[in-house]
Parts: structure tokens; sequence; C-alpha cells
């Protein structure tokens, strides 16, 4: 086993009883493994928008400010009073963050499993990858392929299996075809390929021009804009010819989940063979699995008496389809991760820039074309 550092550094957010929230690097102990764990060198962990709820949570960034130290900065944002209330059942506790990443065995357990990874570079999903060192279990480690790094395994779960889960929701759902909203994000390219592979139409919901071409350009068949005049029209057709009675929303706040369905039903309704005024009673379904919009759902009348609206986490779904179907979804990634299943990065920042109020209201921006990588090891 390789002599191991007594302390390594990790990133925290603690939001505190008097209206703040303050991130900071808290100097930890780093265990030797047991005998199925490994100790992982971070040296890639992306800022995910699932990292940001917990990361920066209701703070206000247009208040925020440096605290600390130049060795040992903090950021420190204001939250509101409903913001607070919100966050009553972490308070005052100071957290680790990060969702996954990636880096290099540097120690291992004794049993084979564990060994066989010690030198190896690996992805992990495990949480508190904001860190310099990260004990893991093997079952949260992915081997990666010779010659890939860390920065190219350090987005291998959260976006590439969130992505691989809509069409496999679609199937065990009984759906022929999928909607899903802020389609010009990373995830919503690699669910773009993924469909391609597969022969799945997927509608794509953008709200910007040159996020539609980000799609043309992948060869993505079927977009609207959000933004245009023929909006609800430009949708409807669209849902008429593929089909498609399920959604997944990263959007959440506001009425586009609500348009969804209206548009589902009307599109339905051009081929029924008879009025009805209940509406249709094909079931149609939204799932809501980001909030990039915080504010409330609107779900309008005119969506016919079959319908729902729900929350979507990946974690569930892995747990329901099993083991098979997850290390299926696993290796199809592996198998496309320079391909399909690659992230882009706009920025490589260091843990301490995590802590900078100019990066940090960058970063929680979540802008089309804007991903960030934190390298602990900078």
């Amino acid at each position: 086993m390789t002599n191991l550092p007594g302390t390594g550094l990790q990133v925290r957010t603690h939001i505190k009883p008097e209206g703040v929230l303050e991130l900071s690097l808290a100097e930890v102990e780093v265990a030797a493994p047991g005998s199925d764990e490994v100790v992982v060198r971070v040296e890639a962990a992306p800022v995910n928008p699932s990292d940001l709820g917990l990361l920066i949570g209701p703070a206000d960034l247009s208040t925020a400010r440096a605290g600390g130290t130049a060795d040992n900065p903090t950021l420190i944002a204001d939250i509101s009073p409903a913001g607070m209330r919100a966050m009553s059942a972490r308070m005052d506790e100071s957290l680790p963050v990060g969702n996954e990443g990636a880096g290099v065995v540097i120690a291992a357990g004794d049993s084979p499993a564990a060994q066989a990874l010690l030198g190896k570079t690996v992805a992990c999903l495990g949480g508190e990858m904001y860190s310099q060192y990260r004990k893991l279990h093997v079952s949260q480690c992915l081997l990666l392929p010779d010659g890939t790094s860390a920065r190219d395994g350090a987005s291998c779960f959260v976006n590439p299996l969130t992505a691989l889960s809509f069409p496999e929701t679609m199937r065990m759902e009984g759906h022929k075809a999928l909607v899903h909203t802020a389609a010009a994000s990373n995830l919503g390219q690699m669910l773009n390929k993924i469909c391609i592979e597969d022969g799945v139409d997927v509608v794509n919901i953008v709200r910007k021009e040159e996020q539609a071409e980000i799609l043309r350009k992948i060869g993505a068949k079927y977009i609207v804009n959000s933004s245009s005049e023929t909006f609800m029209e430009d949708l409807i057709d669209a849902l008429a010819a593929t089909g498609a009675t399920l959604g997944f929303d990263a959007i959440g706040g506001g009425s586009l989940a609500g348009q969804i369905l209206i548009a589902m039903e009307a599109a339905i309704n051009r081929t029924a063979k008879e009025y009805s005024r209940y509406g249709s009673a094909t079931h149609k379904q939204v799932y809501i699995y980001g909030r990039l919009d915080v504010g409330q759902t609107v779900l309008p009348a005119s969506v016919g008496m079959a319908w729902g609206v729900g929350g979507y986490l990946l974690t569930p779904f892995l747990q329901k389809v099993g083991a098979e179907a997850r290390e299926r979804m696993r290796q199809r990634v592996i198998a496309g991760l320079k391909t399909t299943f690659a992230s882009h990065y706009s920025d490589e920042i260091s843990m301490k820039d995590l802590l900078n109020p100019d990066i940090a209201r960058a970063y929680n921006a979540k802008a089309t074309g804007e991903k960030y990588l934190v390298n602990p090891t900078l």
C-alpha cells in the first residue's frame, strides 16, 4: 500500500443560523482503506446542476463576497428568510460536496477486487468528490480504459446514466417517443446521440436559435424554440409527428411542463376518432428532473383526463432496474466515453476557485456550453 498523506483538503458547504451560506476548505483525515475499499487521488470532478443544489442551495450569489484569508479563503452569501425555512433540515451542518469524479487509486485494501484497481484511473460515484483524496468501496468505482484521463472519465455517471435512463423509462412505461427541455445541454446532446443510435424520436425544446444549431449539427430532427411566437404550434406538430407522450423537464418552474401536456393532448386529438368532452384517455407524463427555474410549476386545464407530473431522480431508477441493467448501462458509457458520452468543459478550476465569488456566479449560471471541472490537484 502506498504511503497515504495524513490529511487532505475538502470543500464544505455550511448554512449558518444567522442567514448566510459559507463555502470553505476543510482539512480532513485520509483514512486507510478497508478490505474492499480504495483511496483515490481525485484529479477531476464536474460541477453538475445536481451539485449546485447542495453547494449553493438557496443562497443569493449577487451578495457573494470573499472571506477568510488568502491561504484559507471562504465564500459568504446571504439567504432569504424563505430560503432559510426551506433549509431547516441541514441547518448548521458542514457538508462535503461533489457527486462524481475521477482519479488514480493510490491505496487499496487486500481483497482481489480492490488490489486490481491499485494504480489505475477510475471514475467514482459516491459524493464528497470535491476533495483531494476520497476513500470509496470498490463498487463505487468504474475502471477506465487504458489511456483514458481523469478529465475524460470525470462525468461518467450523472449525465450519461441519466440520459440513458430516459429511453429506458420510455420503454418500461410503454411510450414511443420523448420530449426533452434544456435540450442543448451536455445531457441533452448525449440523449440525442443515444436516441439516434437506438432509433428513438426525441422532441427537443430549446430557448435560443444558437442552441437549436448545436442540436442540428449532431443530427437532431425535431427541435422547437420556446421563445418563438409559433412555439405551441411547432410543438404540437412535432408531437403529432413523433407520437411522444413522455417528457423530461429540466426547467421545473413556470409554465413549460403544462405547455408540454397541453401540446401532447392537442397532438393526440388531431387523430381522435370521436369527440370526448373529458379529453383523451391516452396517458401523458412529464417528469421534472431539474430546477433551472425554482418557481412554482404551473399546470393549466385542457390536458385531458389521463396525465401525470412527477419528480424524477436517477438513483431510484437505477435501484428499480436492477444490477444487470445497471451494468449494461455502465458498459455502454465506457464504450462511448469519447464519443456519445463525451463531456466538454469550458473551464478547469481549483477547489479554491470554487470559493471565488466571481467564479461562483459564473458556474451557478448554468449557461449552455459552459461546464466547469474542478481539479483538486491544482
